[in-house]
């Protein structure tokens, strides 16, 4: 059997990030947490609508399956 290994969010945390959704949607937000099934919670979120236009949206919680990507918009402390 073999285990697949999960991605390593903890550099995440706490951190500014982009993601693109499935169905084509975009979030940006503060990443405050996640699961084993990389259901995300997202603070100060607002969804990218295109053409500059914003909706904020909160903190919210998205499921692991809908994400297709997903980006640091902070810069990395090494």
């Amino acid at each position: 059997m073999s285990r697949v290994s999960q991605p390593e969010l903890k550099k995440f945390m706490d951190r500014r990030c982009y993601l693109n959704l499935q169905g084509g949607r975009q979030v940006s937000g503060v990443l405050r947490g996640f699961d084993m099934f990389l259901n995300l919670v997202v603070d100060q979120a607002h969804e990218e609508l295109g053409g500059g236009q914003r909706k904020p949206c909160g903190m919210i919680v998205i499921r692991g399956n809908s994400v297709s990507s997903m980006e640091l918009l902070d810069s990395m402390k090494v």
